[in-house]
This record gives C-alpha cells, sequence and structure tokens, in this order.
C-alpha cells in the first residue's frame, strides 16, 4: 500500500514538470514571435546606435556629356602592339592579315560633330573571333591536299586513301567559326608569316597526325624534294634497334621555316628506375617537362602540345610507368 502511494506521488511530480515544460516552450513561442512583429529592444535604443539599412539599388550620377574614348590605331606592326582594356573588343593587325572579319562588329558610340568643329569622336567595339567555337560545313573546295598524292609525309596507317575505305566525303567539311569569316589556309602564306620559326608539335599519336596534316597542307600534298631534313639538330635520330626516331624536324629552305614532331605521351620526364636493365620501370616526374623540351624549348616560336589518351591504367601499366 506505501509503495502505490510513492508512484502516485512520482507520477504527479512529473506531470507538474511536464506541464511547466509546455508552458515554457509557449511563452518562449510567444516572445520570438511578438519580437519579430515588433522589436521591443530596437525601440529602447538611442539614436546614435540605431542600424539603417540602405537600399540595394545604387544611383549613379548622369554624366554631363558623352565619355570620351581614345582613339583605336587602324594598324599595328608586329614590334608594338597595343592593348585594349576590355576583353570583349579587339583591334589588331593579325586579324586584318588573315582576313578573320567578325560579323557581329558594331560601332558603340559614334558622334560627328558639324562643319565648325575640327574633332570627330569614334569608338568601334568588336568581339573577339573565338576560332575554337563553330560547326562543320560542306565546302567543294576541299579538301586541301590529296591523300594520293601526299605520300611523301602520310604515316600508311593513316592514309586513308590507300585503304579500302569507300566513303570519303567526310574531306568535303571545313570548320567555320561562329562570329568570324576564317581564311583559307593557304602553304605559301603560312611558309612567309612562319619565316625564320620553328614550328614544333609534342605529343602522342594525335600530335603526330597533325604534324603530318600540317606537312602536307604546306606542300600542297605535292612532292617537295627540296625540304631539307633537319632532325638531326634536335636529337631526332632512330636509336639502334628501334622501329623509328622519337621524331621528326623538316626545314623549308625558301622561307626558313622548320616543322618538327616529337613523341611524348606524356609531357613530362621520364626517368628509368635502372638503367642497366631494359625491362626496368620508369619514374613520372610530374612537375618537370619532357627532356626534350628542356633542351630545345628555346628555340620554339610556336608550340602545340597534346597528351590524354595514355594517361589510363592499361597504358600505365604497358609503358612501365
Amino acid at each position: 500500500m506505501l509503495k502505490v502511494v510513492r508512484g502516485g506521488s512520482l507520477n504527479g511530480l512529473r506531470g507538474k514538470q511536464l506541464l511547466l515544460t509546455i508552458v515554457a516552450v509557449f511563452c518562449t513561442t510567444l516572445l520570438i514571435w511578438a519580437w519579430e512583429k515588433t522589436p521591443l529592444v530596437g525601440t529602447l535604443l538611442p539614436q546614435s546606435e540605431h542600424f539603417e539599412i540602405l537600399s540595394p539599388v545604387i544611383y549613379v550620377e548622369k554624366p554631363t556629356s558623352d565619355p570620351v574614348y581614345p582613339k583605336l590605331p587602324t594598324s599595328l606592326t608586329n614590334d608594338k602592339f597595343d592593348t585594349v582594356s576590355s576583353d570583349e573588343s579587339v583591334t589588331t593587325k593579325s586579324e586584318q592579315e588573315i582576313g578573320a572579319v567578325p560579323k557581329s562588329s558594331a560601332n558603340a558610340n559614334s558622334h560627328e560633330k558639324g562643319d565648325g568643329e575640327n574633332s570627330v569622336e569614334s569608338t568601334t567595339t568588336e568581339k573577339v573571333c573565338n576560332y575554337a567555337k563553330g560547326k562543320w560545313v560542306a565546302d567543294v573546295r576541299w579538301p586541301l591536299y590529296s591523300g594520293f598524292g601526299c605520300k611523301q609525309w602520310l604515316s600508311e596507317m593513316w592514309a586513308c586513301r590507300l585503304t579500302q575505305r569507300a566513303n570519303f566525303s567526310y574531306e568535303g567539311y571545313r570548320w567555320k567559326p561562329y562570329n568570324c569569316e576564317m581564311p583559307d589556309f593557304e602553304g605559301s602564306a603560312f611558309l612567309r608569316r612562319m619565316r625564320d620559326k620553328t614550328v614544333a608539335l609534342v605529343g602522342d599519336s594525335l600530335g603526330r597526325q597533325q604534324f603530318q596534316s600540317l606537312m602536307c597542307m604546306v606542300s600542297g600534298g605535292r612532292e617537295s624534294p627540296e625540304v631539307l631534313d633537319v632532325g638531326i639538330e634536335y636529337g631526332l635520330v632512330k636509336p639502334r634497334g628501334a622501329i623509328r626516331p622519337n621524331g621528326w624536324a623538316f626545314r623549308f629552305p625558301s622561307t626558313n621555316t622548320t616543322i618538327l614532331y616529337y613523341w611524348s605521351a606524356s609531357l613530362c620526364e621520364l626517368e628509368p628506375l635502372n638503367i642497366s636493365d631494359p625491362l626496368t620501370s620508369y619514374a613520372m616526374h610530374l612537375d618537370r617537362p619532357a627532356t626534350f623540351l628542356q633542351q630545345y624549348l628555346h628555340r620554339f616560336d610556336v608550340l602545340v602540345l597534346n597528351t590524354g589518351h595514355h594517361w589510363n591504367r592499361g597504358k600505365i601499366s604497358g609503358n612501365r610507368w
């Protein structure tokens, strides 16, 4: 009987605690709701401690006259280039030479004054031509060279015209950028622009195909016995027991233009772990360029790099990297 009374007293105490908790939660909720409606504490602060919430609208004072922009040069030399602060506007001689005329160019501000005044203010805004954005369009003037005639530079495995392939309609397409006209490629014009310069392509088989295609484009797909093999100047000779050299270098004597290719699938320095073992693995130094680049980079005027296909588990294991 005593145990029953004690249990009842304990239950009554717990009921009172639960009731007080519910009342406290209700009062707290009521205070928070009242605070959101009318923050009483804010009204008790002195005027000097009040915060003013400003409107996000920014008012710009209207200029009294039209802005005056510096005139852009009509032509630029190769020795001196003027830069334009805006990323979306540029005027360069190089674009005029290669014939890239942006379609979406417009005069942003053009004000011509009366006959009695001597100055004319004009600003020409042209969008930069992005050759990477465009599409392939059919062109009856293509291809630029014949796959039958360019046997001097094309490897047998990539000379599609020498295979049993029957469909060659893909050769009749050219790349057309969206915002500008890309000039037709001319081998003689390319050599003139690259006079006394060296164009280097370094990478895997994709870079090798680009190199061979460029040689065909420059030569027009014709036999060019006057082109000099200068691979020895860059150490591009076939090692003993190798199937082919690590690259090729050719020079067009008419303009002293050199075009070369070097095989480097990873573009980084590879160091054998055991020089005396022909089957040794290699350490990849990702923070160092390929040894060929370290030796000859200072001699290149144009460098085209590509990598990616060999960065997979199978290729890395096969190459013992």
